[in-house]
């Protein structure tokens, strides 16, 4: 091997972590054996020998001795005067192993063994670092950046694998020098050109999804379960969060002790707005929830056009639009309803809360009806007797009753 100049890309092969010894093995092999068929024919008479620890390989040919004269097949006999000039024991019949020196196959094909050989081994190495990352997609992974482009960031990470982080998939916000640490996620792998393609993502909302994961153990544990994500990057998100234990408070848990740790999460996406609700199937609460930090007055929905009709004081129409229509818009595609934001008026200025009715409605009716989002008088009688029976558990004779009662309040 020495001779041939073979030992830099058996170096380079035994390098690739991610290559198990049989493959390696198999290669080599395969490799030589072509070589060997296009010098003598066939590669059946031949041994290959490789020795991975010690990075050679060894050859050799075997052939049975025939008498003087008798020679047909060169790859398969060999005269008897040459066995003997290999040992002088050897006898017509036997066997004689011979080891093929590198010498023999000349400069040309040497030189085409090579560029096989390192071609092999490049395309061993993509194919692992495609399988690698393949299965890594959707997976938080950390790199340095290695060159900033006006379109790209080039990331190589901790086996100086190359990744890519487009513009688009960048906060605004964000800005990286060479050298920096970066944090990402892997949204997508492909190959182009025969070379793998890693894309990574910070304005997925799956690397929101990740990084509560990380910090929040009951996420990760599979106590409290993320129902979805909404965002615009960089500017504010919703996190709908659900909890199978009563115990827990999905919400708590993910802001931590005085916002401990929802603070590293907003750091890391470049001072995000993170409003973290707690899901319901109650699709008015859900609704009102997602509105938040506003306050609903009430609620019509539309759900066969999935549209919802939201009436708030006057103060709280800002809160629930929020900047640039943002809260409005996430809450919206958080709950898959076209969100629509009036303001009372005046004479609903001088509605009655339900609270007021304690001493004619028993409380346990006056919960049913706020969990449906109805807190005032008027924002139940804007409601058919027919759809408040459906909303709640509640039965009809009860509706009725509580309707007459919340009626003549205001007729009186």
């Amino acid at each position: 091997m020495e001779n041939l100049n073979l030992i830099e890309t058996f170096a380079e092969f035994k390098e690739l972590k991610n290559i198990d010894r049989p493959t390696m093995m198999s290669v080599l092999e395969d490799v030589f054996r072509g070589l060997l068929v296009k010098l003598y024919g066939s590669d059946e008479n031949f041994d290959i020998i490789v020795n991975i620890d010690k990075g050679n390989l060894e050859i050799y040919h075997n052939r049975i001795v025939v008498a003087d004269g008798e020679l047909e097949d060169p790859t398969k006999e060999i005269p008897l005067s040459e066995a003997k000039k290999i040992d002088e024991d050897y006898e017509v019949g036997e066997e004689v192993s011979e080891e093929v020196r590198f010498e023999k196959f000349g400069r040309r094909a040497i030189l085409a063994l090579r560029q096989n050989l390192a071609g092999r081994i490049m395309d061993l190495e993509k194919a692992s670092i495609f399988n690698k990352y393949k299965d890594k997609v959707g997976q938080v992974v950390t790199g340095e950046v290695y060159q900033v482009w006006k379109k790209e960031i080039l990331v190589i990470d901790d086996e100086n694998n190359e990744l890519i982080l487009p513009r688009t998939e960048q906060i605004p916000s964000d800005f990286y020098r060479k050298g920096d640490t970066l944090k990402a996620v892997v949204v997508r792998v492909e190959m182009r050109n025969s070379s793998p393609l890693i894309i990574l993502s910070r304005t997925s909302p799956v690397f929101l999804e990740r990084l509560f994961e990380q910090e929040v153990p009951e996420i990760f544990d599979g106590l409290i379960t993320i129902k979805k994500i909404v965002r615009v990057p960089g500017e504010r998100a919703k996190v709908a969060v659900e909890s199978y234990d009563e115990r827990i408070d999905p919400v708590g848990a993910c802001v931590g002790m005085k916002g401990s740790r929802i603070h590293g999460i907003v750091r890391e996406l470049r001072n995000e707005n993170i409003d973290v609700i707690n899901f319901t199937h109650n699709t008015q609460l859900y609704i009102a929830r997602a509105l938040s930090p506003a306050k609903i007055s009430s609620i019509k929905l539309d759900d066969e056009n999935l549209k919802a009709d939201v009436y708030l004081k006057p103060t709280e129409v800002s809160l629930a639009i929020g900047k640039g229509g943002l809260n409005i818009k996430l809450a919206g595609q958080l709950t898959g309803y076209e969100i629509d934001v009036y303001r009372e008026s005046e004479e609903d200025e001088e509605d009655v809360s339900l609270d007021e009715f304690g001493d004619e409605i028993e409380g346990w009716i006056i919960d049913q009806l706020k969990n449906i989002g109805c807190d005032t008088a008027k924002s139940v009688l804007e409601i058919s007797v027919s759809e408040l029976v459906r909303r709640t558990d509640l039965e009809e004779e009860t509706v009725i009753e509580v309707v007459n009662i919340l009626r003549s309040e205001f007729e009186s």
